[in-house]
């Protein structure tokens, strides 16, 4: 069942709330960049799905969760920080998936969004997902804080570290599948990285700067969206100006 393009903006809305909740975190935990690099993990699934006739979104599904295990992995065997573990599976990433993808169309589509009409079930994965991924941060938000300011008290607190760790990339990636129908493998990270950089300069408490990371994120979700369909521009692109557009307001404000 193909639904109405009206659930495809508030799915979009929806998943915006949840890349501004995780930036936050992200860019407190000094890993902002990571939405950027892990979105790029997608491209050998959105591939492989186009090759075996398959919804793209299930491909980049099975890549990202593949690829956050795998950094997961060498930041606990190697002892390999995260950009490091990040940039090797990015660049390992990008390189198959470009390899896999054939037509310059398809290429096109897994880079900037775009794969077709939005179904029943997508719609409804897409809206439980993002509340999931908007109520397990919430949860963990004291704990996330604790093992962000104090190792040492996160383990006298009895926090694991590391399977919290795990749980918050986990989150990020299913984050950036959520995007993925919307900005595609290129532009899914900025959502993350933008209004939550953005939020930053423009308050400071812990409080005001989720909330507000989260308002902006919406807000250029749905500011570029309605841009985008008033002058026909694409939407993944559209969006992420609005975003920029917010960020160097906070920068003027912040020299003011």
């Amino acid at each position: 069942m193909i639904l109405d393009p009206t659930y495809s903006v508030f799915l979009a809305l929806c998943a915006a709330a949840a890349a501004g909740l995780v930036g936050a975190f992200a860019l407190m935990k000094k890993t902002i960049l990571a939405g950027d690099v892990i979105s790029h993990v997608a491209i050998p699934g959105l591939g492989l799905a186009l090759i075996w006739n398959l919804n793209p979104l299930l491909g980049g599904a099975a890549t990202l969760l593949i690829g956050t295990l795998i950094i997961w992995q060498l930041e606990k065997k190697t002892a390999l920080p995260s950009e490091a573990a990040i940039g090797v599976i990015f660049a390992s990433s990008v390189a198959l998936g470009a390899l896999l993808i054939g037509s310059k169309e398809e290429l096109v589509d897994a880079l900037f969004g775009g794969f077709g009409a939005l179904s029943a079930n997508e719609f409804i994965f897409g809206v439980a997902a993002s509340i999931a991924v908007v109520a397990l941060l919430w949860t963990l938000r004291h704990k996330l804080i604790i093992g962000l300011f104090s190792e040492d008290l996160a383990v006298a607190t009895k926090i694991n570290t590391r399977v919290l760790h795990l749980v918050f990339l986990l989150l990020f990636a299913l984050t950036v599948l959520l995007g993925l129908r919307f900005l595609g493998a290129l532009l899914a990270g900025s959502l993350i990285i933008i209004p939550a950089s953005a939020a930053r300069q423009f308050t400071r408490t812990l409080g005001s700067f989720l909330l507000c990371s989260v308002l902006l994120s919406v807000l250029s979700t749905g500011i570029g969206l309605f841009l985008a369909s008033t002058y026909h521009t694409e939407a993944g692109p559209t969006i992420v100006v609005v975003a920029a557009a917010f960020f160097v307001l906070s920068l003027l404000r912040k020299n003011r």
